[in-house]
């Protein structure tokens, strides 16, 4: 319950995944660390013995009996065996992945059936609240224009499958234009923020993208617009890449830690 202490368990310890367990370490988020998963468990080991608060390294199903709240910081595939057994197991799931909830609608249905929650995270994006307050009413049309150094789409199966190589690009190129659906299968790594507004929004069938590689770019910049009978949303994001992964912006895991502490909390904000 709100203001109640959480018992989490983190699955992943990347970039996302750490910054999560040293918010809770230091007590920005009011919460217990009872447990790490990951599929690198020595890197997992060393990172938990540098924690105040050292949690214990163990397998997915032992994390999901110690938590209440399990954290999903690893990526689309591995969700696709953490989400079932975290839900059929009765237990709250945040999802940093969010581009596999397109592929996976039965997920919602299996949380209600198991009286448990999914949280998703507004993400590398701003302005999802206005998206849910827009989408009450008559929307017309919603689009998201990414913008990111070469650097962090490299390697993504849509450029590796039509051999588009960013990293040769001398100009700011229009590399992907489509819908959120089409994005998430051909930029897993790097979308989730057009999977988070599509499922805010209007879905992924009519939520569009534009994906742009700049050799000149710097900051991971996302605008986002919304047209409707409400009239028209337009909201700007640059975000820095964070040290240790360029497809991961800083605001992506600052954004996953707003959320748990508003967990904790008596008071919520915004919509």
């Amino acid at each position: 319950m709100p203001g109640q202490p959480r018992h989490i368990g983190i699955v992943g310890c990347g970039t996302i995944g750490r910054a999560i367990a040293r918010a809770i370490d230091d007590g920005t988020v009011i919460a217990r660390l009872v447990a790490l998963h990951s599929r690198d468990e020595e890197k997992a080991r060393a990172f938990a013995a540098s924690l105040q608060q050292a949690p214990p390294v163990v397998s997915l199903d032992e994390l999901i009996a110690r938590a209440d709240l399990v954290v999903e910081a690893a990526t689309q595939a591995a969700l696709a065996t953490i989400a079932p057994r975290t839900l059929s197991a009765g237990k709250d799931l945040m999802v940093l992945s969010v581009g596999a909830l397109l592929e996976h609608p039965e997920w919602p249905q299996l949380a209600a059936r198991h009286g448990c929650r999914l949280y998703v995270p507004s993400g590398a994006i701003v302005g999802l609240d206005g998206v849910k307050g827009a989408c009450v009413g008559q929307v017309a049309s919603v689009t998201i224009t990414t913008r990111k150094p070469p650097r962090g789409l490299a390697g993504a199966p849509y450029l590796v499958a039509h051999g588009i190589d960013v990293l040769a690009l001398q100009e700011a190129t229009v590399v992907f234009e489509g819908t959120a659906r089409e994005a998430c299968k051909g930029f897993p790594a790097n979308v989730n923020v057009a999977a988070a507004l599509s499922l805010a929004g209007v879905g992924p069938e009519r939520t569009r993208i534009r994906i742009i590689a700049d050799p000149q770019c710097t900051r991971n910049t996302h605008d986002i617009e919304v047209v409707g009978e409400f009239g028209r949303l337009v909201a700007h994001v640059e975000n820095v890449p964070s040290e240790t992964n360029p497809r991961t912006g800083k605001l992506s895991y600052l954004s996953a830690i707003a959320l748990l502490k508003e967990l904790t909390q008596p008071v919520r904000y915004g919509t």
